[in-house]
């Protein structure tokens, strides 16, 4: 709704939480069946987040997929069906993102630390 307030503005001039909503805007338009995400909440406020991420929900309920790089691993697991964690560009763990964000193994390797082997969820 505030994209509609900003309409006759140029889109450098929108905050970043705005542009964010206009680029998923423009993606739609093309009615894709899956849209790719890389790090929509990057440099949001808080409250931006929560909005960028229930967009992103409302979009997946709606039947389109959704492919998220985040690395705000709690939101993205809350959005995701199945997830993958990479570390250095490697499969390190993955699974259905309920049994990932209940997995332990999960926050030590996004910290680090943890052995080289993939696990499987």
């Amino acid at each position: 709704p505030v994209l509609k307030e900003r309409r006759n503005g140029m889109a450098s001039r929108m905050s970043g939480g705005q542009q964010q909503m206009l680029a998923i805007g423009r993606a739609l338009m093309a009615e894709p069946k899956l849209l790719m995400l890389d790090e929509p909440s990057l440099g949001l406020a808080p409250k931006i987040v929560h909005q960028i991420f229930r967009i992103i929900l409302d979009l997946s309920r709606h039947g389109i997929s959704i492919l998220l790089v985040e690395q705000n691993v709690q939101l993205a697991l809350e959005c995701g069906d199945y997830a993958y964690l990479l570390n250095t560009g490697k499969v390190k763990l993955h699974g259905p993102a309920q049994e990932m964000a209940a997995h332990s193994a999960l926050r030590e390797h996004y910290l680090g630390g943890a052995s080289e082997d993939v696990l499987h969820v």
